[in-house]
This record gives C-alpha cells, sequence and structure tokens, in this order.
C-alpha cells in the first residue's frame, strides 16, 4: 500500500479550531445575523443560534486557528519523528508562519506530500481560507485549483482506511484502538478545546494535544505502508527544522 510515497517526504498536520470569540453575543450584528441562518442547518427545534456557537470553530468562515502542529518521520532504523508546532491567538502570524514551513518543505522535496486524518474534508480546507481570509498566499501544496487529480499532493488516513467505502466516518481515536496504537485522546478531546482556550487559557496544554494527533496520524501511516512503527524514545519537539 502506497509503494509510490516515501515517508521521508510526507509532512503530518493537524490542527486546532475555536469559534472567532468566546461567546457569540460578542460577534457583531452581522455575524451573529449569520452564525443564526447558518445553525439552522443543523440546530434543533429547541436550540437557538447560541446554544449551538461552540460548533463555530469547526467552520472556517466563524472559526479561527490557534494551532498547527506539523511532524516529519526521520528515515532511520528504527524511526524517529520531530514535531514542531505553530501557536499564536494571532491567527495570520501563525498562518504565515506555518506557510514559510510548508513552503520550505516543498521545496526541498520533489515529492513533497501533506497528511492529515479527515484532512481533505477538515485540515486542509480549513487552513486554505483562513489563508485567504488573512489575505495571505495559499502555498502551493494546499492549492488545489487547476489540478488534476493525481498532481493533488494530500494524504488523508481516514479516506485511505475506507478502500473506497464512503458510508461511514471513521474517528481517530477509534482508528488509533484498532491498529493497537497509543490514543491521542488521553488527556482532552476536540470538544473541550474552545474551553480550555478561552476560560483556562492554555494554549500549551492544547499545542501538546495536538501533537499527540500529529504522532498518531504518522504512526496509522506506517501501518499502512506495512512500515515498522515509531518508538516513544525517539520523538522529538523542535523549534526549528
Amino acid at each position: 500500500m502506497l509503494d509510490n510515497v516515501r515517508s521521508d517526504n510526507v509532512m503530518f498536520l493537524d490542527i486546532e479550531t475555536v469559534p472567532q470569540a468566546s461567546s457569540m453575543n460578542t460577534l457583531d450584528p452581522v455575524m451573529q445575523s449569520l452564525w443564526d441562518k447558518k445553525s439552522k442547518l443543523f440546530r434543533n427545534s429547541d436550540q437557538t443560534a447560541e446554544n449551538v456557537y461552540e460548533k463555530a470553530g469547526i467552520y472556517a468562515e466563524f472559526g479561527r486557528i490557534i494551532c498547527i502542529s506539523v511532524g516529519f518521520i526521520k528515515e532511520k532504523d528504527p524511526f524517529g519523528f520531530r514535531l514542531k508546532s505553530f501557536f499564536s491567538e494571532d491567527e495570520k502570524s501563525l498562518l504565515t508562519e506555518f506557510s514559510g514551513m510548508i513552503s520550505k518543505f516543498s521545496r526541498s522535496k520533489q515529492d513533497a506530500v501533506l497528511c492529515a486524518h479527515n484532512g481533505r474534508e477538515f485540515d486542509f480546507p480549513y487552513i486554505a481560507r483562513r489563508m485567504v481570509i488573512n489575505g495571505l498566499e495559499i502555498p502551493g501544496l494546499l492549492d488545489n485549483a487547476g489540478k488534476k487529480p493525481w498532481e493533488i499532493k494530500l494524504l488523508d488516513t481516514m479516506d485511505l482506511w475506507k478502500f473506497g467505502d464512503y458510508k461511514t466516518f471513521t474517528s481517530l481515536e477509534l482508528l488509533t484502538s484498532i491498529l493497537g496504537i497509543s490514543s491521542p485522546k488521553e488527556d482532552i478531546d476536540g470538544s473541550m478545546v474552545a474551553k480550555i482556550f478561552y476560560e483556562e487559557k492554555d494554549l500549551q496544554r492544547i499545542v501538546r494535544y495536538c501533537e499527540r494527533d500529529v504522532l498518531a496520524v504518522a504512526r496509522i501511516l506506517l501501518r499502512f505502508m506495512n512500515l515498522p512503527g515509531i518508538p516513544d524514545d525517539r520523538i522529538e519537539s523542535v523549534t526549528q527544522f
């Protein structure tokens, strides 16, 4: 499986997002009205737009990115893994730094690809949309406009697990469990991120959670490729590559 992909050509990533504001009533009136319209598509009849505002973070138009973690496999025996995170309350700043990293990576690797779990439906388009909103140029690896299918360099471990079956969603937690890989959800899960960010103001805790997701995705892809795993003592977090 994936015989045409070299593990050291893959940048693994995960993002953490939150609603634009800590509560709906702090949004400007226009955005409040637009969220009301958007949330009518999924909220129950007994719920208000404010009741479901915690879900705003999953929509790029109403949320923002507070952390992007990336990881790279080191081609040695055994495999090593390097992690780096871009995090800030200033979304444009972290996106600018991430853009520099991804551009540097694609220049250094002719066959560079990105990999995330549910990346095609969430991480990749979310990053691209938030870059447009922040007035930034989308890096070539993320920009799919006008590309043929075989020119798109994006891998999605959830999509790969489907093997053509599009009926179900398989969470990262479930996939790691059935494959015998350490769960990244040992401390928190995605539903808790907004509260930890706005109420506890513990961004570092969110960063650690995001990095565990990235490591889990890398270990899953190696299993798909029938390659050895990444030992815990071969993982390092770095400030630069």
